[in-house]
């Protein structure tokens, strides 16, 4: 993914399968598309316990993001 969205939600009540549909919903609705892949700092991932794979939107590690960060987009092959 060479291009994406630059999301931020720090809410402490959402876990973060909820915080990535949030912001694919809000993807979707400015770009006409649904995102596939979100990046994510990978202290994040402790926020949820459950596979993270939100409505086919895959959820990949980076170093590269700070937490509370997501970076979305269309990711393909």
């Amino acid at each position: 993914m060479d291009i994406g969205m630059l999301w931020f939600d720090n809410d402490k009540n959402c876990d973060l399968d909820a915080k990535v549909e949030r912001a694919a919903t809000y993807y979707h609705k400015k770009y006409g598309q649904s995102p596939n892949l979100c990046f994510v700092h990978p202290s994040m991932l402790s926020m949820s316990e459950k596979p993270h794979k939100p409505s086919a939107v895959e959820v990949r590690t980076s170093q590269s993001l700070l937490p509370n960060h997501f970076w979305l987009g269309i990711y393909s092959q």
